[in-house]
């Protein structure tokens, strides 16, 4: 009961705000980086590396703030292919920054003391990296399952990382073979890892494709879907000037996977005009035709239609964007830099509602006329014994066929007991 607090204790508390390493997707803590064997892991988080390192830009486009010390257990890795790594990723001429250290050969069963050992001497390190997991993962002990061998393993890393609220120690790890709609099933192995981590980061591309997804959740950053891009099968840049631009553009990219070249371009167009676009504008950048394809459009989701004749693309929810000083750690409060408070989502909305939508400068949706008066619509009457409808040949007919009358005599003569 030593550790017992009480509301009033907590209430009273000033807390420091999580140190990110990489605002939106690095925060301190334990992180689990995941991705398939020979996807670009390593290229990608020593790109990040030396961004953390040198005070650059993480990803091409997320500034990190001040140079920090980094560490990099590289243990796939030996000094020649640390070095051209580094070269290839700083540019011809540009020095490796000296806040990056790193190493190679870790001996069997001893990660973790190394890393405690390291972390004594370099208390400051805010990014610890170990490349990989597999590389070091001991047996699980005699009567231990493989879960339990996990749980351990991480929990070990977790705890690290408590130690030193500014560090983030991000494991590479590979993913499982099986295929999953929730990517935390992804993580190789058992639970227990995920179950122990603080982050999970999935980094996934297909095989001569150059665009990636990096998928991201966690207690402390939220939840969202990136686009990314890999050039020269090193270079990864976020896909976009922004992490709310890169949800977006994942948008983007799932609907032109398998769409026309006509059905992009339209979708294109009408994006472009938040306010909408009218129908007879598309027809006429686009030929007769495109009412098919707003029409596809339209049922498939990707469009709304407000108002008759006039479509515009469904909003996507926003990211929270970190502002300057929450990165460089500088006093500035400019409000204009300042983080919109908006729910943290990166993922893609479902369809809007017509009724959800409030669209500037369109009037209401006018209910439709009332028709006008004229000759009262009949209707046609039901057979008495079948119920369908049915045109009667002479009126008092009840009736639609001479067997439908017969079998409904039928029933009334047996209920009668005749």
């Amino acid at each position: 009961m030593g550790g017992l607090r009480t509301g009033k204790w907590l209430d009273e508390q000033v807390f420091e705000p999580i140190h990110e390493v990489v605002p939106g997707l690095i925060p301190a803590g334990f992180s689990l980086f995941i991705g398939k064997p020979k996807i670009g892991k390593s290229w990608a988080m020593g790109g990040i590396l030396l961004a953390a390192a040198s005070g650059g830009l993480a990803l091409g486009v997320i500034p990190v703030g001040d140079p920090q010390t980094v560490m990099y257990f590289a243990l796939e890795d030996g000094d020649r292919r640390m070095q051209d790594r580094c070269r290839a990723l700083l540019g011809e001429g540009v020095p490796i920054p000296e806040r990056f250290n790193y190493l190679t050969t870790v001996p069997p069963g001893q990660i973790v003391i190394t890393i405690e050992a390291y972390l004594a001497s370099y208390p400051e390190t805010t990014l610890l990296v170990l490349d990989t997991l597999g590389k070091v993962m001991p047996n699980a002990s005699p009567g231990e399952s493989s879960y339990q061998r996990d749980y351990r393993i991480g929990g070990q890393l977790k705890r690290i990382a408590d130690m030193y609220p500014k560090l983030a120690l991000v494991v590479i790890h590979h993913d499982r073979k099986a295929e999953s709609s929730d990517f935390i099933d992804a993580v190789s192995g058992t639970q227990g890892l995920a179950g122990s981590a603080d982050t999970i980061i999935l980094l996934s591309r297909k095989r001569q494709s150059t665009d990636g997804l990096i998928n991201v959740t966690g207690r402390d950053v939220a939840e969202g879907e990136y686009a990314v891009t890999m050039t020269d099968g090193r270079f990864w840049k976020l896909d976009g000037e922004t992490l709310s631009e890169a949800a977006k553009n994942v948008r983007k990219r799932e609907e032109s996977a398998g769409l026309s070249e006509t059905s992009n371009s339209i979708l294109d167009y009408v994006g472009q005009h938040p306010e909408g676009v009218q129908a007879k504008d598309v027809v006429e950048r686009f030929g007769k035709d495109a009412y098919t394809y707003l029409d596809r459009q339209l049922k498939a989701g990707r469009l709304v239609k407000p108002k008759r004749g006039l479509y515009l693309v469904p909003p996507v929810s926003e990211v929270s964007e970190v502002s300057k000083s929450q990165v460089s750690g500088h006093d500035e409060t400019d409000t204009e830099e300042m983080a919109e408070d908006v729910p943290q989502a990166a993922e893609v909305v479902a369809p809007v509602h017509e009724d959800q939508l409030t669209v500037p400068d369109i009037p209401p949706i006018e209910d439709p006329p009332e028709p006008a008066p004229g000759r009262p619509r009949t209707t046609k009457p039901k057979c008495g014994w079948c119920k369908k409808a049915f045109t009667p040949a002479r009126k008092g007919t009840a009736y639609c066929s001479r067997n439908c009358r017969q079998n409904a005599n039928r029933a009334a003569k047996k209920k009668e007991g005749r």
